[in-house]
């Protein structure tokens, strides 16, 4: 076992994850600051090879294993989570202005599962805020900026928020992802539905064509979706000619738990993520995959918590992956043991 788990790991979770996060957070944002500690923690943790290297999207990531959205909410870490051995680093979801999301609490471990589930609601900084943590970036690592509306926004003029969004991001990030699929938000997965959302990606697509150097645009879908969505989602793709999808998000279903169904009745409403989603964000990954002849790129992300989870989501068809949860049960020699091992895999080469 790792130094994490034998000595971090079980101090943590006596905290409230909140609590915890704060913290964890106030650390990370001391530690960036310094090159000595960057290059200390990208000596532990980083693995350079260039068989790891995947060339997607127009950008060259230095290997496919990224954070996924949620964690660096608000643009604060994303240097020193970078030293940590990850390829590329999503931040957000941001919304136009800033807002304090749900109330608390709103974050629960369920640790038997190694999951967690959350009911967030998009708190974050807001776009003014985010943007000036993005100018003072002091490494090479790449930047997603996950992107969604205002709670307060209506569906109807949801589009505003997300052009706002991409429009004030624009320089700051290397690509881009539409959440449209958090069950954290009143309505906001209506927006998955086929007219809404094919609206949505061609007035993003037509603000990026205009800035002459389009940058990727790719939307992170559901896992509570039908086939027959997952149809719907694929000829959107298509027609609107974004970049890929990421999937999945973070799931309604409850299947997979242990803990007493009373329990995390108790809990509430909210977003599954962790080991309890990880067949059925594969199961989603290789239909698209499948489905579109694997000309539609994919990010994988849910339930990703040891090397050979993450092959599955690349054998599958994904051609980047995500972490979140794994990261937060397993640490950062995660994201060494799975680049490290995909030195040694076939995968290297897709």
């Amino acid at each position: 076992m790792s130094f994490y788990h034998l000595f971090i790991r079980p101090v943590l979770i006596q905290f409230s994850p909140e609590t915890i996060h704060k913290f964890t957070f106030r650390c990370f944002k001391f530690l960036q600051k310094f090159s000595l500690s960057r290059n200390l923690i990208s000596f532990q943790f980083q693995v350079k090879d260039i068989r790891l290297e995947r060339k997607l999207f127009g950008l060259k990531f230095p290997n496919p294993v990224g954070l996924a959205a949620g964690l660096d909410k608000n643009a604060e870490a994303f240097d020193i989570l970078g030293c940590m051995g990850f390829g590329f680093v999503e931040i957000g979801t941001v919304t136009p202005k800033a807002q304090p999301g749900n109330p608390h609490p709103r974050l629960f471990r369920i640790v038997n599962d190694k999951a967690l589930i959350n009911r967030m609601g998009f708190n974050n900084d807001g776009l003014d805020a985010v943007i000036q943590r993005l100018r003072k970036k002091k490494t090479s690592i790449l930047i997603g900026g996950n992107i969604g509306k205002n709670k307060l926004t209506s569906n109807e003029n949801a589009k505003n928020d997300y052009l706002e969004c991409f429009e004030a991001l624009y320089p700051h990030v290397d690509y881009f992802v539409v959440n449209v699929s958090s069950p954290n938000t009143p309505n906001l997965r209506k927006l998955q539905d086929k007219e809404p959302l094919k609206q949505l990606l061609n007035e993003l697509m037509h603000l990026n064509r205009s800035k002459g150097k389009t940058k990727p645009v790719l939307l992170k879908i559901a896992p509570d979706v039908s086939d027959a969505q997952l149809d719907d989602i694929i000829e959107i793709v298509k027609q609107t000619e974004i970049d890929g999808i990421v999937a999945t998000n973070t799931t309604i279903s409850r299947e997979g738990l242990s803990y007493p169904k009373s329990k995390i009745k108790r809990i509430g409403a909210g977003g599954l993520s962790g080991q309890p989603l990880r067949n059925r964000s594969t199961e989603v990954i290789r239909y698209i995959h499948e489905k579109s002849k694997g000309k539609i790129p994919i990010i994988g992300v849910g339930g990703i918590l040891s090397k050979e989870d993450a092959l599955e989501k690349l054998e599958a068809g994904a051609s980047l992956i995500q972490i979140y949860t794994g990261f937060i049960y397993e640490g950062p020699s995660l994201v060494k043991a799975i680049n490290k091992e995909l030195t040694l895999s076939r995968q290297v080469c897709k």
